[in-house]
């Protein structure tokens, strides 16, 4: 197993931690407490090539590896400190993007992957509903077919870049079973509902979703009609539990890095606190667990990268990141001490953020319940 990194990839991840220093920190707690999308920050990374990182250069992409694209997201975490920027990117890419470069029909990757590649166009993934959230195969949204157009209708909850999307992928049951369509989100009968107000990752807008009547051309359908549960939406959960999975990397390491710069500078008892065992040991824990975290995720995401069975290994980084990520925030919460109880100090915002690591993409429950299955299969 080779986990280098050329040359090429450890300028590419110096330059995009240099980007978001220099593009998303700024700014990044005042959106955070505003619950704020900046679409100029988005602009910006689009310019440099990160809205179309995972797509193949001949579709308008910037054909990163899987490991690219991994490498972008942690560097991205780790220079911008904006949970909530590296979710609406993770969403655009893994699963708004990749389902119409993976399933889609010539026709859609032409009509949709130039724009979403640019950043002119945000895509967003429509599964989850107010009673099918783990049962993703519990989905009532219906589409049913007349003539040459699908009529959808249904509500979905949890859509992760709702209220700015372009384009859309919505899964919903056809007679056959659920099948998934690229929706344009201006279609009548396509409705925004209320933006939700959330704990962390709060710059990264996520709202419900009505479909009312809402007809969509049959060519819309990606993969094969009554198999996108099997074929699409588990191929994005494979990208969610790797490549998404690496911002989380690239957050745990900034809290460490900002952790210990204010060990060394307070002090207490004539001495800067790092000097006290019971910090340092502290440090230490939060230490092992990015390297105990980052080793699995970059072991999963290798063998997806070399076309090998990785689904164990996604499922059991996705467990360990989400349990110890939020492990290191508090501590980096415990080692500020009152300061880090407040919201003007960024370990506050690093613990609201981390959470949702264990709750997207599949709950650390349903990874042990997959992990388990593949263990007694």
């Amino acid at each position: 197993m080779d986990f280098s990194i050329t040359p090429e990839q450890e300028q590419l991840y110096a330059s995009m931690k240099r980007l978001a220093a220099e593009v998303v920190a700024p700014g990044a707690a005042q959106r955070d407490k505003d619950g704020r999308w900046d679409p100029d920050v988005w602009k910006q990374l689009a310019a440099a090539g990160v809205a179309g990182m995972p797509i193949p250069e001949d579709l308008g992409g910037s054909g990163g590896s899987i490991i690219d694209c991994c490498l972008v997201n942690e560097a991205l975490a780790e220079g911008g400190h904006d949970g909530g920027l590296g979710l609406s990117l993770g969403a655009h890419w893994v699963i708004g993007s990749v389902p119409i470069w993976l399933h889609g029909t010539p026709e859609l990757q032409q009509r949709w992957l130039p724009g979403l590649c640019d950043g002119s166009l945000i895509g967003a993934w429509a599964s989850t509903e107010p009673e099918a959230g783990s049962d993703a195969g519990a989905i009532r949204t219906t589409a049913v077919r007349e003539g040459d157009d699908f009529v959808l209708n249904g509500t979905k909850i949890f859509i992760t870049n709702g209220p700015i999307a372009d384009v859309c992928t919505v899964l919903a049951k056809t007679e056959k079973g659920p099948s998934a369509f690229v929706v344009d989100t201006t279609t009548p009968g396509f409705v925004v509902g209320r933006e939700l107000d959330k704990m962390g990752c709060r710059s990264s807008p996520t709202a419900e979703i009505h479909l009312q009547d809402c007809r969509v051309p049959a060519t819309s359908m990606l993969s094969v009609e009554g198999e996108a549960l099997w074929r699409v939406a588990f191929e994005c959960f494979s990208w969610e539990r790797t490549v998404m999975m690496a911002a989380t990397i690239g957050g745990m390491r900034a809290t460490i890095d900002g952790t210990i710069r204010y060990a060394k500078e307070r002090q207490q008892f004539g001495k800067p606190i790092a000097h006290f065992q019971a910090v340092a040991h502290k440090l230490a824990e939060m230490e092992i667990n990015y390297q105990v975290c980052r080793n699995a995720v970059y072991k999963a995401a290798w063998l997806k990268q070399t076309g090998k069975d990785h689904m164990l290994e996604a499922s059991v980084a996705k467990a360990i990141t989400g349990k110890l990520v939020v492990e290191n925030a508090l501590e980096a919460i415990q080692i500020h001490g009152g300061y880090g109880y407040l919201r003007d100090f960024p370990a506050e915002r690093a613990l609201r953020d981390a959470k949702l690591t264990s709750i997207g993409g599949g709950t650390t429950e349903i990874q042990k319940m997959i992990i388990s299955r593949l263990l007694l299969a």
